[in-house]
């Protein structure tokens, strides 16, 4: 894949994992700074499922910056754009849509088609 190229996903990656961990610093001072105390059950139960709800995407954001971190580990290596399955390039569109991924798509779908058919 070209430089240009290159910089520009480094780019996309860079900024996805800024926005994340922005996002995470927030939810840390909000759970932290946030000591309300409800005295009606069902209002503590509503916090206590918000919290939960939270929590959940943000271990979801937290895989999602880890994909982050090998995609910039694999533009650093040369392996960015190359299919881990077969070897073969992952297009541009997929990459633009997807960056974080690591398997062409004919080899997504297959690896999909095996789940639901194992």
């Amino acid at each position: 894949m070209e430089a240009e190229k290159l910089d520009y996903f480094r780019g996309v990656l860079a900024e996805e994992m800024r926005t994340l961990l922005s996002d995470a610093g927030k939810t840390v001072t909000e759970m932290t700074s946030d000591s309300s105390n409800f005295p009606d059950p069902t209002d503590r139960a509503t916090q206590e499922s918000d919290r939960n709800f939270e929590l959940r995407i943000r271990d979801r954001e937290r895989k999602l910056i880890n994909k982050i971190k090998d995609a910039l580990d694999r533009i650093d290596n040369g392996d960015f754009g190359i299919c881990e399955e077969c070897g073969d390039e992952i297009s541009e569109a997929r990459l633009k849509v997807r960056p974080v991924t690591t398997l062409c798509i004919n080899c997504k779908m297959e690896e999909e088609q095996k789940e639901r058919h194992p």
